[in-house]
C-alpha cells in the first residue's frame, strides 16, 4: 500500500524526474566541454622501513606492523605538510618569473600587471624564502600580496594539495605520489621537486633530532656519572672515618661468635654444675679427720697448684677473647698437664693405708675442683666476651643505616645512569642508522588522460535523478497527512461515508448537474437553489484549474447520499460540520441537498454556521433561521417555495442557544421534522467550540467534512476524540479534495480488491462444482 502511495508520487513528478536530471546534464556537458586535457605522473619513495636489514642494524630486531604502518602515517603526514608544500610553490613561480623559455602557465592577471621592480623584488622574496624554508606571513602585507600571486596561478598550498595524492603501495615500503595538470611537464615537476623537498626536510629534521638527543643524553650522562662517583666518594670516606671495611662480614663474624661462645657457655654451665655435684658428694663419704689431715699434708702444694690455675685462667680469658686460637689452646693443654703432674704429686702424699679407698676420693675431688674452678673462669670469660661482642655490634647499628642510606642511593644513582646510559647507545644508534629515504622511480611527464566528460555528464544526470527521488522518498516519508478514505480510517478508526473530489473553477453549475431535459421542474428548484453565483465555493487557489467530470463527481455523491440515509436509521435532522474552517462544507451541503431532493424528498438547508455564512450569501433566501426560532416565520411560509427551502442567518455574533431556550428550540425543530423528510444543517467548524457543539446537541446525526492532504494536527485529535464520544450519534466522515492522483489510486486499489474478491469468489464455486 504505502510503496503505491510512492508509485503515485513518481507518477505526479514524472515530468520534473525526466527534465530536471535533463536539465543538469545538459548544463554539466557545457561547463565541461571546453575543459583542458589532462597529463598525469607519479613517482616513487623507497622508506626503508620493512628492509629486514636496515630494521636490525636499526633496533636489533624486526619492526611490528603496528610500529610500521604508525611509522609509514607520520611519513605521509609529513609529506603533506605546508612547509614542504611552500618549497614547490617557491619553485614554480621562480621558474616562470626568472624568464623561463616555456613556462609551466600563462601568466595571470596578476602576474602580468607586475612592473620590472615589483617583479624583481617578487624573485628576491620568494628566493629568500626558498631558502631559509619559511613560509608567506599573511600578516604582513607585502607577503600577502605574494600569496595572492601564487593563488593566480594555482601554485599555492590548497591549490596543490587539492590535486597532489600522496599514498603507501598495499603493504610495500613504497610511497608513490601522483600529481594531474593540463601540462605534462609540469606535472612531472611537480611531484619530483616535491619528492626532492621532502627527502631534503626529512633528512634536516632527522639529523637535528637526532643530533639534539644525542647531545641531550650526553649531557645528562655525564652529570649522572658525576652524581654516581660523588655518592660511591661519599661511602668511601665515611667507611675510611669510620674504620667500617665490610659491614655485612663483620656483623656476621661478630654474630657467628657471639652463638658460638653462648653455646659454649651452656656446656660450661652444664660441666659446672655436674662437677659441683661431684664435689659434694666426695665431700659426704670424707671423713672430717680426713679432710684436715689432707689440707694439713698439701698447704704448700695446693699453693703452687692455685698460681698454675690463676695462670691457667688468665690463659683461659684470653683464648676465649682471641677466639679460639690455636696457640693459646697448646699454651692452655701445657698448663693443664703440668697441673695434672702436681694433682698426682698431691695424691701420692695423701696414701694413708694400702686398703683405703681414700686416696681414689681425694684424686677424684681434686680433679673435678680443678675442672670447677676451671669452669667457672670459663664461664665469666664467655659471658665477658659475649658482652664485649653484643657492645661491638650495638656499635656497629648506626654505621648499618647510614651505610645503607649511602648504598641506597649509589643504587638510585647507578640505576638512572645505566638508563640513560641505555637511552643514550640506543640514541647514537639510531642517529647513525636512521633509514633514508631514496627517491626509486623518477616521475617523466604522462600521457594525456581520456577524456572524462562523458562520465561527468552521465555522472550527473545520475546523482540528480536519485537526489529528486531521494528528496521526493523524504517528503514521502514526512508527510503524514490524509490523502484518501483509508488512510482517514485508519488514524481516526472511524467510518468514512465516501469522498469527494477538488473542485476549482469559476462556476460550479450545480444547476445542470442533475440535468433531465430543459424544463425538468427539477432543474427549476436547483436553480432557485444556487441562481446565478459564480464563486469558487470550495475557496480553493491556483493559477490552474483541475478539472473534475459532472459524471463522476454525480456518481461520487450519489454513493454518499446512500451511506448516508442507511447511517441515519430514521433519523431527519443531519448537522454538518468540520474538524477547521475552509473544509468545504458549503459545497457538499449544496450537493447533498440537490441529491436528495432527486429523490423527490422535501429537503430543508439550514446555515447554522453564523461565524460565516456563505450558503446565506450563495442562495440569498427570503428566511432566516433566528426569524423561525423567535416565531417571526410561521411553518406554512417555508413549505411554499416548493420541494427545496433555505433558512440563512443574518451573521449576528450570535450561538444557537443565545437565539430563543433550549425548550423552544427543540420544539420548532421537532415542527421541521414533520414537514421535512431531511433536515441538512451545516454548522460552524469544531475548533468554533460551543457555536457548533449547541447544533449537534440538538441534531439526530452529525458528520463532518475533513479536507484531503491535510494532517491531524493535535487539536484536530481533541476533536475527533469529542466525535468519538457521540458514539452512535456521528455517522461519519466524508473525505473533500481528494486530488486526481489520489482519486486514480483510490479506484485502482478498490478495483484490485473487488478483482482479488472475484477471483477467490469464482474459485470457491470452483472448488464447490
Amino acid at each position: 500500500m504505502e510503496f503505491k502511495k510512492f508509485l503515485n508520487i513518481l507518477r505526479k513528478h514524472k515530468y520534473g524526474i525526466i527534465t530536471i536530471p535533463a536539465l543538469i546534464m545538459l548544463t554539466t556537458f557545457f561547463l565541461v566541454r571546453n575543459q583542458p586535457g589532462i597529463y598525469p605522473s607519479t613517482t616513487r619513495l623507497s622508506a626503508g622501513l620493512t628492509d629486514g636489514a636496515q630494521q636490525i642494524m636499526h633496533s636489533k630486531e624486526i619492526l611490528p606492523d603496528s610500529k610500521v604502518n604508525q611509522t609509514f602515517s607520520n611519513l605521509l603526514q609529513t609529506m603533506q605538510l605546508k612547509s614542504v608544500f611552500d618549497q614547490v610553490s617557491y619553485k614554480l613561480i621562480l621558474h616562470d618569473l626568472v624568464g623561463a623559455e616555456e613556462p609551466f602557465k600563462k601568466p595571470s592577471k596578476l602576474l602580468k600587471s607586475l612592473n620590472p621592480s615589483a617583479r624583481q623584488h617578487a624573485i628576491d622574496v620568494y628566493t629568500n624564502m626558498y631558502v631559509s624554508r619559511q613560509g608567506l606571513s599573511l600578516y604582513d602585507k607585502d607577503q600577502n600580496g605574494l600569496n595572492e600571486v601564487l593563488k593566480s596561478m594555482n601554485y599555492d598550498y590548497a591549490s596543490l594539495k587539492d590535486k597532489i595524492k600522496i599514498y603507501r603501495v598495499e603493504n610495500s615500503d613504497f610511497i608513490d605520489i601522483y600529481y594531474e595538470s593540463e601540462s605534462p611537464v609540469l606535472s612531472a615537476y611537480v611531484v619530483n621537486t616535491l619528492a626532492k623537498e621532502f627527502i631534503t626536510f626529512n633528512t634536516l629534521s632527522a639529523e637535528q633530532n637526532g643530533k639534539k638527543s644525542v647531545d641531550f643524553l650526553d649531557e645528562m650522562l655525564i652529570k649522572k656519572k658525576d652524581s654516581l662517583d660523588k655518592k660511591m666518594a661519599e661511602l668511601k670516606n665515611y667507611k675510611i672515618a669510620n674504620h667500617v671495611l665490610n659491614l655485612p662480614e663483620q656483623e656476621k663474624s661478630l654474630f657467628a661468635r657471639a652463638s658460638d661462645l653462648e653455646t659454649r657457655l651452656e656446656i660450661t654451665q652444664k660441666e659446672l654444675s655436674a662437677d659441683s655435684g661431684a664435689i659434694k658428694a666426695i665431700d659426704a663419704r670424707l671423713n672430717p679427720e680426713d679432710r684436715q689431715l689432707i689440707d694439713s699434708k698439701l698447704e704448700q702444694l695446693n699453693k703452687e697448684i692455685t698460681g698454675i690455675q690463676d695462670k691457667l685462667k688468665a690463659l683461659d680469658d684470653e683464648y676465649i677473647k682471641s677466639n679460639f686460637d690455636k696457640n693459646k689452646k697448646a699454651e692452655i693443654d701445657a698448663l693443664k698437664e703440668q697441673l695434672n703432674q702436681k694433682v698426682n704429686q698431691s695424691t701420692d702424699k695423701l696414701i694413708l693405708t694400702p686398703a683405703s679407698s681414700t686416696q681414689s676420693l681425694i684424686a677424684q675431688k681434686l680433679k673435678l675442683q680443678l675442672e670447677l674452678d676451671l669452669a667457672k673462669n670459663s664461664v665469666h670469660s664467655y659471658r665477658s666476651t659475649i658482652a664485649e661482642l653484643n657492645n661491638r655490634l650495638n656499635e656497629l647499628v648506626p654505621h648499618e643505616a647510614v651505610i645503607q642510606a649511602y648504598e641506597g642511593d649509589i643504587g638510585v644513582a647507578n640505576q638512572e645512569y645505566m638508563e640513560v646510559l641505555k637511552r643514550y647507545n640506543q640514541a647514537s644508534m639510531d642517529f647513525n642508522a636512521t633509514p633514508s629515504i631514496k627517491q626509486v622511480e623518477m616521475a617523466i611527464p604522462g600521457q594525456k588522460q581520456p577524456s572524462k566528460k562523458a562520465i561527468l555528464v552521465a555522472l550527473s544526470g545520475i546523482v540528480s535523478f536519485v537526489f529528486y527521488l531521494l528528496v521526493l522518498f523524504v517528503l514521502f516519508y514526512l508527510d503524514d497527512s490524509i490523502k484518501i478514505p483509508e488512510d482517514l480510517t485508519s488514524k481516526t478508526d472511524l467510518k468514512v461515508l465516501g469522498f469527494l473530489p477538488v473542485i476549482h473553477a469559476n462556476f460550479l453549475d450545480i444547476q445542470k448537474l442533475w440535468s433531465v431535459d430543459p424544463v425538468n421542474p427539477v432543474n427549476v428548484e436547483i436553480t432557485k437553489l444556487v441562481r446565478t453565483t459564480r464563486l469558487n465555493i470550495q475557496g480553493l487557489k491556483g493559477k490552474k484549474s483541475i478539472k473534475s467530470s459532472n459524471h463522476e463527481f454525480k456518481n461520487l455523491i450519489r454513493s454518499t447520499r446512500f451511506e448516508i440515509n442507511m447511517a441515519l436509521m430514521g433519523g431527519r435532522n443531519l448537522v454538518v460540520t468540520s474538524t477547521t474552517q475552509a473544509e468545504g462544507k458549503t459545497l457538499f451541503c449544496l450537493s447533498l441537498v440537490s441529491a436528495y431532493q432527486m429523490t423527490n424528498k422535501k429537503v430543508l438547508l439550514i446555515d447554522g454556521n453564523f461565524l460565516s455564512p456563505d450558503i446565506t450569501e450563495i442562495t440569498q433566501p427570503k428566511y432566516y433561521i433566528e426569524d423561525y426560532l423567535k416565531g417571526n416565520i410561521s411553518l406554512s411560509r417555508l413549505t411554499e417555495e416548493g420541494n427545496i427551502s433555505v433558512l440563512g442567518n443574518h451573521g449576528y455574533d450570535v450561538s444557537l442557544y443565545e437565539i430563543n431556550s433550549e425548550y423552544q428550540i427543540e420544539q420548532k425543530l421537532l415542527e421541521l421534522k414533520d414537514v421535512f423528510d431531511i433536515i441538512i444543517v451545516e454548522a460552524s467548524a469544531l475548533n468554533t467550540l460551543n457555536q457548533s457543539k449547541e447544533w449537534i446537541s440538538v441534531a439526530d446525526r452529525v458528520m463532518s467534512v475533513f479536507e484531503a492532504n491535510t494532517s491531524i494536527s493535535h487539536d484536530m485529535e481533541g476533536q475527533i476524540d469529542y466525535l468519538k464520544t457521540l458514539e452512535g450519534k456521528f455517522i461519519g466522515f466524508v473525505l473533500n479534495k481528494v486530488t486526481d492522483n489520489e482519486r486514480k489510486a483510490n479506484y485502482t486499489n478498490k478495483k484490485e480488491r473487488s478483482e482479488t474478491k472475484s477471483s477467490r469468489l469464482l474459485f470457491f464455486r470452483k472448488e464447490q462444482s
